[in-house]
């Protein structure tokens, strides 16, 4: 039979237990009815289906409740048969929840950069004028780049020029070497196989001075007779001597280190005039005059550097005399006047021989230094041209230029003396441009 619980009909304080009446017509085994235990949470409450036997019990009446004070609801309801239990549906398994994801953090917004300044745009370097294709600039005014035979510099120690027979003279090659030798003006002339353009320049030249000249010389060079001889290895100077007694004296090395130093017999294309050293005499690229160029040649002898002395050492002149690098300004000439406005040239030569020149700058009224173009030069042992043209207004102007050889080095600003071995500095020319 069915049996309500305690749960179903009490409050949750105790309720007495009831017990059932047996029937009239079966005896059954009494029931303990279940007593409730109070919780702090709700009761679960059992279902027919949990409560009852498996087999079906007859169907019994309930006998009258006794009167009991109870909850206001607790009257006991009268029993039903019981109902064939519903299948109890297999509960649905819950789901095991998806683990919560950890929410993803909020990435920290990097910070937002300073903005990078605009760098400071470097100035544009003045483009470097491009180089002439020819060896002239074409300026009215210039030193031509070949110096005619007539006026070409001289500079020497004759009180006359020596006049000497060709058919009697002989070059003499002595000192320290193997094999002494002479050798006559017609087997020179049959040597002379070498031609050359060099720049001769004197010691004594200023800043911006005219005792300088390039020609074409036709020769024999220095090692060629010098090797004929057999060179021994205590001779280091080279002497050059002339008819009338003038000396130089340079390093043996400056023989046989590629310049052309030459026994020369032409100039121009002509033989050698006689106030230049007819029948023949020295020319050595990359050095002054007084240690290289003796004119009027007759003799040449090795010895040591310390054993000799040449003409002007023991007059207060450097024993070794490089050529120093130089520049001059030919257009407009100093102090000219009437030079029209408007675009006009400035324009020149400069030397480095031996090395060669790779720019010649300008300055203008104390400005900046402009490179100026250089015309194509022959080679390193001659001067080149150079000219830059500007915008000329009225008034006085000063103009100053200076070169840089192709070592890198520039001319220093000086100004120095030609003793004892060259002057140093810019040349500075004044000229007025009509209309101030």
């Amino acid at each position: 039979m069915t049996v309500a619980s305690a749960a179903e009909t009490a409050t949750p304080t105790a309720a007495p237990t009831v017990a059932t009446t047996p029937s009239p017509t079966a005896t059954a085994p009494p029931t303990a009815a279940k007593t409730a235990t109070p919780e702090a949470t709700p009761v679960t409450v059992a279902s027919a289906a949990e409560t009852a036997t498996p087999t079906s019990a007859p169907t019994v009446a309930a006998a009258p409740s006794p009167t009991v004070t109870a909850a206001p609801t607790a009257a006991t309801p009268e029993a039903t048969p019981a109902a064939t239990p519903e299948p109890t549906p297999q509960p649905t398994p819950e789901r095991t929840p998806e683990p919560t994801p950890e929410p993803t953090p909020e990435p920290t917004p990097e910070p937002t950069p300073e903005p990078t300044p605009e760098p400071t745009p470097e100035p544009t370097p003045e483009p470097t004028p491009a180089p002439l294709t020819t060896t002239t600039v074409g300026v009215d005014g210039i030193s031509p780049l070949v110096t005619p035979n007539n006026n070409f510099y001289r500079i020497d120690t004759a009180f006359s020029i020596p006049r000497v027979d060709v058919n009697t003279w002989q070059l003499n090659i002595t000192g320290l070497v193997e094999r002494p030798y002479s050798i006559s003006f017609a087997e020179l002339l049959g040597l002379s196989a070498f031609e050359e353009f060099i720049t001769l320049c004197c010691v004594s030249n200023q800043v911006g001075g005219e005792l300088i000249g390039n020609a074409r010389w036709q020769g024999v060079p220095i090692w060629h007779l010098l090797n004929h001889a057999g060179l021994k290895p205590e001779g280091t100077q080279i002497v050059g001597r002339s008819v009338d007694g003038f000396t130089v004296g340079f390093p043996r090395e400056v023989a046989f280190d590629g310049r052309p130093a030459l026994v020369a017999v032409g100039m121009n294309g002509e033989p050698l005039p006689f106030q230049h050293g007819f029948p023949a005499r020295l020319i050595v690229s990359g050095l002054y005059g007084y240690v290289s160029a003796t004119k009027w040649l007759q003799e040449i002898e090795v010895t040591t550097w310390d054993g000799f002395n040449g003409y002007w050492i023991p007059r207060g002149w450097s024993k070794q005399g490089p050529v120093k690098t130089q520049s001059r300004i030919d257009v407009p000439r100093p102090g000219s006047t009437g030079i029209s406005p408007g675009r006009q040239p400035i324009a020149g030569v400069a030397w480095a021989q031996n090395r060669g020149i790779s720019k010649v700058e300008v300055q203008i009224d104390g400005g900046d230094w402009q490179e100026a173009r250089l015309a194509l030069p022959i080679s390193k042992h001659t001067w080149v041209q150079w000219v830059h043209e500007w915008e000329a207004t009225p008034g006085t102007h000063v103009a100053r230029v200076r070169a840089t050889d192709a070592s890198g080095a520039t001319q220093p600003e000086g100004p120095r003396p030609p003793a004892p071995n060259g002057a140093e500095g810019w040349h500075q020319i004044s000229f007025q441009v009509a209309g101030g």
